[in-house]
């Protein structure tokens, strides 16, 4: 023949060595893909997504926060701030999702904490270039309320001293000119 015999056992040995490569690829590529939608189904922190915007740049993303100062509704969609305790991003979402919002964070009232799937865009070219995410799922996770301001009665026994003192160095003044 050719000067060359294959033997049957190294085909069959080969085939073997492939079969385990192609095995441990598949298992690597399988936990590595576990890996990253297990990442994505978990709030993302908006610190993480301004340091790491390229990364998440196109990504459907869930992100977690309370929803504070006015929903800004423009037609058929509605912009709220969510703020996760460092970082506050603009959400677009569809006016049906907004409408589920009853209070939004201020000094009166403490906002419904929400948990938004969608995609992130780090720079959005249908609002201007703007980070942002295009919610795709809104959930309340908790309900907002009013709070309650509680006078603090340090502050109002200052006041009143200091009040007092002022009232009588007028007063004192008011005589001294006589």
């Amino acid at each position: 023949m050719l000067g060359f015999e294959i033997n049957s056992f190294d085909c069959q040995n080969l085939n073997n060595k492939i079969k385990s490569l192609l095995f441990t690829l598949s298992l690597v590529f399988m936990f590595f893909n576990l890996n990253i939608n297990s990442a994505l189904s978990q709030a993302v922190s908006g610190t993480d997504l301004i340091n790491n915007a390229t990364t998440y740049d196109g990504l459907e993303i869930t992100y977690k926060g309370e929803v504070i100062g006015e929903l800004m509704r423009r037609q058929e969609h509605s912009w709220a701030n969510i703020y996760d305790g460092n970082v506050s991003i603009g959400v677009w979402l569809d006016n049906r999702m907004a409408q589920e919002v009853n209070f939004t964070g201020s000094y009166k009232f403490q906002g419904d904490t929400v948990e938004v799937s969608g995609i992130f865009h780090r720079t959005c070219s249908e609002h201007g270039g703007d980070l942002d995410i295009h919610a795709q799922k809104l959930r309340i996770t908790s309900r907002g309320y009013p709070h309650r301001e509680r006078l603090d009665l340090d502050k109002k026994r200052w006041v009143l001293i200091l009040g007092a003192i002022t009232l009588i160095l007028w007063i004192l003044t008011l005589l001294k000119h006589r």
